[in-house]
């Protein structure tokens, strides 16, 4: 048996990076960037005081990038930059090391992406300079090369036909800012130095902050808040949205990684209820993906992401106590977030409590100024259910919160796990009827025929007949449905609709509850007043369908066929008792 080598396709491989590992051409400048702060790094771990400088000469069609790092021997250029995923070599050189920040090779191999031909002169300390050409077909040629002036190592690409845009100097130089605006050393174009190496979060001016999130970001932030997490080697900051966030989108952030940037929209940073703010870190010990657009998500990052969550977390809770009245103003913006993290964070709860302002049909409250009211909070979970109850509960003197936003049901629930003595529960429509004032025994029995009648006309709806005394006068009638009738009418509505073998399904679940909906008929209306005094019977009718459909709309109930049969019967009748039809004179 015979063994052989693999045959690699380098252009396959070329084309395999280009269209599935990098998101576009420009990172081959970052990887060159890269190359040479490694090549630096490792200078300067033997001498300290070795010079840091990056040069770059671009024109039209070619760039060249030089560097004051360590250089390679001549056995080392072959082992790196002619035998693709070797690792053997960069180790023993110290290339693996943690500070370092890419993989030679890889990096290099890169280039070829925008360039035709690379070729690297490399100078070491302790011997001559070797010469490495390559071309995008795969050949390569090792040769001596006349000294270089210093150690180092000169990259120098020749722009493949098409690829032309990258080599233009405001790109290079929009490349280099993008970058390497972070890393510690002198970096030129063409001569001038284009990046000062000065992280936004390292100087005292939070007017500097502002202004970079303006520049960089795109917007004023609310607020800014620094982010440090020595285990990650992380540093960094957090600018607070000055506009709401949509939760349903992943916030993304700009990651630096030893000072190189990583990308500008990495998602998995921070909690994902952390949407409301943008973050700008640098870290040394975070993985990146194999791009190194990303950063690997294991346990590494799950423990810096819980660090930075409650840094954040810790910033809102201090705000409460410090600056109550920008805490108001910073709900009123972020007010989901800070909910969704509340229900599962007892703190957050605690910070929802006393600030979070809830609507209720006594005007926004805070659940803290609910409780001043009573120990007891009623809501309602449906924004719905609060339409149809809001006015006629505050004339009856009840606070109703409307919890039928996001999270506010479950926020109103879980209060009791925190706040000691407070009870939360949800408010029943039917519970309005028992506060509601009785008719004296004449009223009720003056007005029997009436009620016989109109119940006779809603039987056919399923809707029951009460007649009640409340306010305000101006409501003729109100409609209430508990939660339970409300139940059996939809499954009964979803049984006819359905096919045999699930009505059949559904059928079983009907457990035929005899409580009907009701339609309360307000006594104190000078309307229903009237109606219940008319002599005719068929006119009570239609009055009766009238005040229902009225009631229903009032209400913001749903409309079913039925209903809106009945509705549409009343008017007809109600106009023909007044525009009596003409008789057909054919007939």
């Amino acid at each position: 048996m015979s063994t052989e080598n693999f045959q690699v396709d380098l252009q396959g491989i070329v084309d395999l990076l280009s269209h599935h590992l990098y998101s576009s051409p420009r990172v081959y400048l970052r990887e060159l960037l890269q190359n040479a702060v490694d090549a630096i790094t490792a200078r300067r771990a033997a001498d300290p005081a070795a010079p840091g400088r990056i040069a770059i000469q671009v024109d039209d069609r070619r760039l060249s990038i030089a560097d004051t790092g360590v250089g390679l021997e001549p056995d080392q250029v072959r082992e790196l930059l002619a035998t693709i995923g070797r690792s053997s070599k960069r180790d023993e050189i110290g290339f693996a090391r943690t500070e370092f920040l890419g993989q030679f090779g890889i990096g290099l191999l890169s280039a070829f992406m925008v360039a035709d031909q690379i070729d690297v002169i490399t100078q070491p300390a302790t011997s001559g300079a070797t010469q490495w050409i390559g071309t995008a077909d795969g050949r390569y040629s090792t040769t001596e090369a006349p000294p270089r002036d210093e150690i180092g190592t000169t990259v120098t690409l020749l722009a493949r036909r098409g690829a032309e845009q990258w080599f233009k100097q405001a790109t290079v130089v929009e490349l280099v800012r993008l970058f390497g605006a972070l890393l510690p050393l002198e970096i030129t174009v063409n001569g001038e130095r284009v990046t000062d190496g000065k992280a936004p979060w390292e100087g005292d001016s939070r007017a500097d902050l502002v202004g970079y999130a303006q520049d960089h970001l795109g917007f004023t932030p609310f607020d800014v808040i620094p982010l440090n997490n020595p285990a990650a080697g992380l540093t960094g900051v957090a600018f607070v949205l000055p506009f709401a966030a949509n939760p349903a989108e992943r916030a993304t952030h700009r990651v630096y990684l030893k000072r190189m940037l990583l990308a500008e929209g990495v998602e998995g940073l921070l909690p994902d209820w952390a949407f409301f703010v943008r973050a700008v870190i640098d870290t040394s010990e975070l993985r990146p993906t194999a791009s190194r657009e990303a950063l690997f998500d294991d346990g590494h990052l799950e423990a810096t992401r819980e660090a930075l969550g409650a840094q954040l977390r810790g910033w809102l809770v201090r705000l409460g106590s410090t600056d109550p009245q920008k805490l108001d103003k910073f709900l009123s913006i972020h007010q989901l977030g800070v909910k969704a993290l509340a229900l599962h964070d007892d703190e957050m709860l605690e910070l929802v409590y006393r600030w979070l302002r809830f609507e209720t049909n006594h005007g926004r409250m805070t659940a803290a100024e609910l409780r001043e009211r009573g120990n007891e909070i009623r809501y309602v979970a449906t924004i719905e259910e609060f339409r149809q109850l809001a006015a006629v509960a505050a004339a009856q003197q009840l606070t109703v919160v409307n919890g039928g936003y996001t999270y506010d049901a479950e926020l109103l629930e879980r209060l009791p796990e925190v706040v000691d003595g407070i009870v939360t529960s949800r408010f029943d429509p039917t519970e309005l009827s028992t506060s509601f004032d009785s008719l004296d025994p004449r009223t009720e029995l003056d007005l029997r025929a009436f009620v016989r009648t109109a119940q006779e006309t809603l039987d056919q709806v399923g809707c029951e007949v009460v007649v009640r005394a409340f306010d305000p006068a101006s409501l003729p009638a109100m409609y209430l449905v508990d939660r339970s009738a409300r139940f059996a009418t939809e499954l009964r509505a979803t049984r006819d609709r359905a096919d045999a073998l699930w009505s059949e399904v559904l059928g079983a679940l009907d457990t035929h509850d005899d409580s009907r909906p009701q339609l309360v008929l307000n006594h104190r209306s000078p309307l229903v007043r009237r109606i219940a005094a008319l002599g005719d019977p068929e006119l009570v009718k239609l009055a009766v369908e009238g005040l229902y459909g009225h009631a229903l709309m009032l209400g913001y109930h749903p409309i079913s066929p039925a209903d809106s049969a009945l509705v549409n019967r009343s008017f007809l009748g109600l106009l023909d008792q007044a525009v009596p039809t003409p008789e057909d004179p054919t007939r």
